[in-house]
């Protein structure tokens, strides 16, 4: 489907911003294949959203419009998430129907017997029923399991407490894992299942065994990685492709993953397009995600970004901008478990 455009008719209401769209009634959807289920193709990320500001901010989030949320048990949030939740359903903001809600399966529960039990915990975190979409956060990756009760969520080394933390590898096939995944769907407890941080040798092995295909992927997207023929080979499997960082470097500064230099926000093409069109070039970087059909998760804390994120449906880019936006790939991995795992004991380049 083509996520261009609504041409909707919204007002500017808020006397208070200045700027209040009705946006639950133009953000697109796109469906998802084989079912009745609609993801919002914008929605918002809720990684390294300090836990004091979640509740908070998902409140707000659905107040404005927001009405997919993208969570995970790795982020280490999702109780303060599920209070946003229950606090905007109780306010009469939304129902739970409204809501497009996604997390995620860590790497230390791939085996079959952990699966389930995963899950019901970020149910529970949540306080939630069932998910709209559970996704494998690292297909590739399967780490040694670390019991709730030891520590929660378990992130990437075995023992934080040790001289030197290291990752510690279990031998998982996905086939397993993505077995256990189906029964979740088979029980009600999500509605889709998919994959995260993948390519396509990962999607044609699952395809070999699968009952249920894979109905999302969601991988890093941005104008510096634009990953053309993973996402074309998704689009024409019927696959919804996710776009995680979709603003690019911004949130990987302070990790040590990307230097101040490399913003994607401050690349001349896109300055100049947002000049042009009276936009700022966070928006211009959104638009080129959602006209490539792809649906975008960009993540913020301040309450102003998610009005600015969201107001993305009142123009279009040219065929001629998505081309100059596209031709500013670089390849330009911010993820890469093959680089940041080698300071936990672990080599991994799962993209090669």
């Amino acid at each position: 489907r083509d996520l261009g455009n609504r041409g909707d008719s919204f007002e500017q209401v808020d006397e208070n911003r200045g700027l209040l769209f009705d946006f639950e009634k133009m953000i697109p959807t796109v469906g998802i294949a084989g079912s009745t289920l609609q993801i919002p193709c914008l929605g918002l990320g809720l990684w390294k959203i300090e836990r004091s500001k979640t509740s908070s901010l998902v409140s707000a989030a659905l107040k404005c419009g927001y009405r997919h949320l993208d969570s995970a048990c790795d982020y280490g949030n999702e109780i303060e998430t599920g209070s946003g939740i229950s606090a905007a359903i109780q306010d009469g903001v939304c129902t739970r129907s409204d809501i497009f809600i996604t997390s995620k399966l860590w790497n230390t529960y791939h085996r079959k017997e952990h699966v389930k039990a995963a899950l019901l915990k970020s149910l529970a975190d949540l306080q939630l029923s069932y998910l709209d979409l559970y996704l494998i956060h690292f297909p590739s990756i399967s780490l040694k399991y670390v019991p709730f009760e030891t520590r929660y969520p378990p992130e990437w080394t075995f023992d934080p407490n040790v001289c030197s933390p290291k990752m510690e590898l279990d031998y998982v096939s996905l086939q397993e894992t993505w077995t256990a995944m189906e029964q979740l769907v088979d029980e009600g407890l999500v509605k889709a299942i998919g994959l995260c941080n993948c390519n396509v040798q990962t999607l044609l092995d699952v395809f070999s065994y699968a009952r249920i295909k894979p109905s999302v992927v969601q991988v890093e997207l941005h104008p510096h990685l634009t990953q053309t023929k993973l996402v074309r080979f998704c689009q024409e499997n019927a696959i919804v492709v996710t776009a995680f960082s979709p603003l690019g470097s911004g949130s990987y500064v302070s990790l040590g993953m990307a230097t101040a230099d490399e913003s994607l926000l401050l690349t001349p093409e896109i300055v100049q397009i947002a000049e042009n069109k009276q936009k700022t070039p966070a928006q211009i970087a959104l638009r080129w995600g959602i006209q490539r059909n792809t649906v975008v998760i960009p993540k913020t804390s301040q309450i102003e970004r998610l009005y600015e994120n969201m107001n993305v449906f009142d123009f279009e880019l040219s065929r001629e901008e998505m081309e100059l936006i596209s031709s500013l790939n670089k390849n330009r991995r911010l993820n890469d478990p093959g680089e940041f795992c080698q300071s936990m004991g672990a080599f991994v380049p799962i993209y090669d």
